[in-house]
């Protein structure tokens, strides 16, 4: 039997290959594929002692995971510990690794970008990791077998750090895919909902998934509205004109369904997850929203501005809400008043009954968050925010994230450099005054229009939000000739981001396969490559493509 080896260019890694082949072959012969650069120690310490068996060895390039057209990931969890714990003894290593997961990323995409940065003064992981990816590069693209050294393409990088915007993560989110995978038990984008015969049935939440696609970013106040215009868009293009005449409501879709049994599974987990959220929403959630709306924003719905935010939070704290919304009041407290008193903090503390989890709080300081307020705290300045009030629709959902404002103004080339250095130059496009606005405009913003434009690449260190994800889509619609693509270390939900901080195990699987060993090996007709292709194809054609090229 032959065997694939998918695999990360570590010493662990090398080391299991070679027991594999010492001192009895498992195997007659052995593909491997490396998701990025091996080290030449590491090629030839495996050169030395299997190279009878390696028949085919390359560098694939794709030591990231594609998770949905305009959004990647290092599935790194750990990383936010590695970075952001004090005395972390791998921070350097960690950084390292994610430099070579961000040139894949660019080497897939065949983008050589100008590469920007927030600049901080309380930390510099950002400059950091910029002055490594940019010379990681370099270095890749001086060492490019297709062509001569490639110049920069018509891409941006902007690197920056989590402490950018600490409310996003924590906010009650009310768009549909941020709100499901804040409050709904969602592993592995597997959905449980039951059926009226009161068995359970699993939903898989991925782009394959017209509706959910469809959905997926639209507020909860919307998405039932709009099921059946959707139901009534897709009947149509199948076809189904008679009944996509007529006027479709929820409580009318059965015989439509009927006709439709592909759709009709797509349409009852919908529904289901639909109705799931509004319960949530109805019982507990709305009471929280106006609070956590006021304090983001700091003004209420009607535009006064918060004077007294502790007002605004009690009301939360004397609710009988669950530990962690009371904590996520907290937080948002403690970062409108851009941090508090320790006497105050003591006291939050205490009410909230976490004096043994304190961290959940106080580690917001290790990512330059200020939760002390201290005389020093002016130099800890606020993201200066756009003003939206006329584009509001709904007071519970007031805050805009700010990798938005970020988006907008880097395609507008309105970063200031002062905030924004440049570690390396930038293609003439994002030199000039509305450069990327006033390129050639394109018929259409489906992902093979935009891919002749320019690209906008977002990385955020120590986690990415969902509603951070969405603004990708919403940017990269509003200017059609710019895509934006957004990736971090990997996804922060506000219940996710407290495990973390809680030191709770983390997923198990990292961005080459199995945490642990971070090695998967494949027989030449493997059944889990083929099934782990299916589930993702969509996420990103570049990157699947080279895994389908796996089969020997």
């Amino acid at each position: 039997m032959k065997a694939i080896y998918f695999m990360r260019p570590t010493a662990m890694c090398v080391d299991a290959f070679i027991n594999d082949f010492k001192p009895k072959p498992k195997y007659k012969a052995a593909y491997v594929f490396f998701t990025d650069y091996c080290p030449d120690d590491l090629f030839d310490k495996m050169k030395k002692n299997c190279a009878k068996h390696i028949k085919v060895c390359k560098e694939i390039n794709i030591s990231f995971l594609p998770l949905e057209a305009q959004v990647f990931t290092c599935e790194n969890t750990e990383a936010f510990k590695s970075i952001y714990t004090p005395n972390s003894q791998d921070k350097d290593q960690t950084l390292e690794t994610i430099a070579n997961q961000i040139v894949t990323l660019c080497s897939t995409l065949d983008e050589y970008p100008g590469v920007r940065y927030k600049k901080d003064s309380a930390l510099d992981y950002g400059n950091k990791l910029a002055e490594l990816v940019d010379n990681k590069l370099a270095r890749h693209y001086e060492l490019d077998d297709h062509s001569k050294k490639k110049g920069k393409t018509q891409a941006q990088l902007l690197i920056v750090d989590r402490a950018l915007d600490p409310v996003s993560p924590i906010l009650h989110e009310l768009t549909f895919q941020a709100m499901a995978y804040d409050l709904i038990p969602i592993k592995d984008n597997n959905y449980e909902y039951k059926l009226k015969d009161g068995s359970k049935k699993e939903a898989l939440l991925n782009e394959e998934d017209e509706l959910w696609v469809k959905l997926r970013h639209m507020h909860i106040a919307e998405v039932t509205g709009q099921i059946p215009k959707l139901v009534k868009e897709i009947s149509a293009n199948r076809d189904e004109k008679k009944q996509a005449d007529g006027k479709i409501t929820i409580g009318g879709l059965s015989q439509l369904m009927k006709k439709m049994p592909g759709f009709r599974k797509q349409m009852t987990q919908v529904i289901d997850l639909a109705e799931d959220l509004m319960s949530h929403f109805q019982k507990n959630v709305e009471k929280l929203c106006k609070a956590e709306q006021d304090l983001a924003v700091g003004a209420d719905a009607e535009g006064q501005k918060v004077k007294d935010p502790m007002r605004t939070l009690l009301p939360v704290l004397l609710h009988p809400h669950d530990t962690t919304d009371k904590i996520r009041a907290v937080l948002l407290y403690i970062f409108s008043l851009n941090g508090t008193t320790a006497e105050n903090l003591n006291k939050l503390i205490q009410h909230v009954k976490i004096e043994d989890e304190s961290g959940y709080i106080l580690n917001w300081k290790h990512l330059g968050v200020p939760i002390l307020s201290t005389p020093s705290m002016f130099s800890f300045r606020k993201q200066p925010r756009k003003d939206r009030s006329d584009k509001e629709t709904y007071n519970v959902s007031r805050w805009t994230p700010v990798i938005k404002d970020i988006m907008e103004d880097a395609v507008e080339n309105k970063l200031e450099v002062k905030d924004w250095p440049y570690q390396s130059e930038c293609p003439s496009v994002w030199n000039g005054s509305r450069a990327v606005s006033a390129r050639q405009k394109h018929k259409g913003s489906s992902p093979d229009d935009l891919r002749s434009g320019s690209r906008l690449i977002l990385f955020v260190l120590g986690g990415v939000s969902y509603s951070e994800m969405r603004c990708a889509y919403e940017v990269t619609h509003a200017n059609k000739s710019c895509e934006v693509i957004i990736g971090s270390t990997h996804i922060l939900t506000p219940r996710g981001l407290f495990n973390i901080e809680e030191d709770k195990p983390c997923p198990a699987i990292s961005s080459s396969g199995l945490k642990g060993t971070d090695l998967r090996c494949f027989s030449c007709h493997s059944i889990h490559l083929k099934a782990y292709y299916k589930k993702n194809k969509k996420n990103n054609s570049s990157a699947w493509n080279i895994l389908r090229s796996f089969h020997v």
